[in-house]
């Protein structure tokens, strides 16, 4: 089954999210993407990653779904405490608040 093999390569999704003002929108959007890709791209065990945007009247928050083949994979990434996010210079610019946890799934099925 080809859905299998496809699934096979993602292990475990790391959700975090974040929040920027409204009008910073556009500008953390290209600098998570700028930073993520380089990121994620030197680091052997990630597969691909997905932002989503929710809007709200003065508020945007993002989500960022990364995948990753293995669990040793995201502690190359984040470090011994795979539950810390990992925050850059320019995070600290746009975020309206610094979330002290992110989260683990294990990739179950693709629909």
């Amino acid at each position: 089954m080809p859905e299998l093999a496809y699934l096979s390569q993602f292990m475990i999704a790391r959700v975090w999210h974040g929040t920027t003002s409204k009008e910073n929108q556009a500008a953390y959007l290209g600098y998570l993407t700028r930073t993520a890709k380089k990121e994620f791209k030197r680091l052997k065990g990630n597969v691909g990653a997905l932002v989503l945007v929710r809007e709200s009247d003065q508020e945007t928050e993002f989500l960022v779904i990364s995948l990753w083949k293995s669990m040793s994979a995201i502690r190359k990434f984040a470090g011994k405490d795979p539950n810390k996010p990992v925050y850059y210079v320019g995070d600290i610019e746009y975020l309206l608040r610094l979330t002290s946890v992110v989260k683990h799934y294990k990739v179950a099925a693709k629909i």
